[in-house]
């Protein structure tokens, strides 16, 4: 099972040193991946609503700028978006993108996709926010063609091309694409196309498991296999003892998850960001967190 952090763009500034220095350290602790968020516009803080999330205030770098930077200054460490609002965004490019960025880090990188929430988003991209889902999923069979072959025809209900391809493509013939979310339209195309699934909704538990049970099911119904499918969970450094981080991965690699990412910033119902913002108190944190779960890995 492989442990990720993630890198809080917004607590520890967004200039190159403190990138470098913070994914360099991240890979001699012996992290197996780093994780990034995508925003690409956020509300006036001083208009938004109160409870109302998505401001301007927090930095967001643009994931395939991050870790192409990234890629340049560590050797082995991987990389990941979680998770790309594919939607918002035209499908060739990021294909493209994603491409590019798989030929600059040697294959160190996966593209988490979701469908967004943030409608202000989609209005300044000049995309559809009420389409996006049945969208994004036939993005990824366009994308995914496009990586397989130097030039495809593709017809579908939102992308057409006749005889075209990009260049370069990735040597495997594709980049890695994890769903993020929770819906059952989701699972579906997990199952049918994902190479990984990342929620972040569920604690250890019964309900969890059962999912995890569905989603197996239906891979199989798709042809595929459920060990070629990944999962990742995301835990709390910031949340429980050193006892209850231990507790919470074994759960986890006995649930089958490939996957487990520390995020020192995120929070829900069941997960908590770290107390301070500097990049000691988040260095301090994922150390700990390595430092307590590592033999379970």
């Amino acid at each position: 099972m492989q442990l990720g952090a993630s890198i809080a763009v917004g607590d520890i500034g967004a200039g190159p040193a403190v990138m470098r220095d913070y994914a360099q350290a991240a890979e001699g602790l012996g992290f197996d991946y780093l994780v990034a968020p995508d925003h690409v516009i956020g509300v006036d803080p001083a208009k938004i609503a109160p409870g109302q999330r998505g401001s301007n205030a927090t930095a967001y770098h643009d994931p395939f700028v991050l870790f192409a930077f990234l890629a340049g200054v560590t050797k082995k460490i991987g990389f990941a978006a979680g998770v790309l609002i594919l939607a918002q965004r035209q499908a060739a490019l990021v294909a493209k993108q994603a491409a590019s960025l798989d030929a600059l880090s040697e294959g160190r990188f996966r593209l988490g996709v979701g469908v967004g929430w943030h409608e202000i988003e989609f209005q300044g991209l000049g995309m559809d926010f009420h389409t996006r889902g049945k969208r994004s999923a036939e993005q990824v069979r366009f994308m995914q063609a496009l990586w397989a072959k130097p030039g495809i025809s593709f017809k579908g209900e939102f992308h057409e091309l006749a005889d075209g391809g990009i260049n370069p493509r990735p040597k495997s013939g594709k980049v890695p694409v994890w769903f993020g979310g929770h819906a059952e339209a989701t699972l579906k195309r997990v199952a049918k196309y994902g190479d990984g699934f990342m929620p972040n909704r569920w604690p250890p538990g019964d309900e969890v498991l059962k999912t995890f049970d569905r989603l197996h099911g239906m891979i199989k119904e798709a042809g595929r296999k459920p060990e070629d499918v990944g999962l990742e969970v995301w835990v709390s450094p910031g949340k429980g003892t050193p006892d209850d981080w231990r507790k919470e991965v074994a759960f986890w690699k006995k649930a089958g998850c490939s996957h487990v990412l520390a995020h020192t910033t995120f929070t829900s119902a069941i997960h908590e960001r770290i107390k301070g913002k500097t990049y000691d108190d988040h260095l301090k944190a994922i150390t700990k967190y390595r430092e307590a779960v590592k033999d379970l890995l």
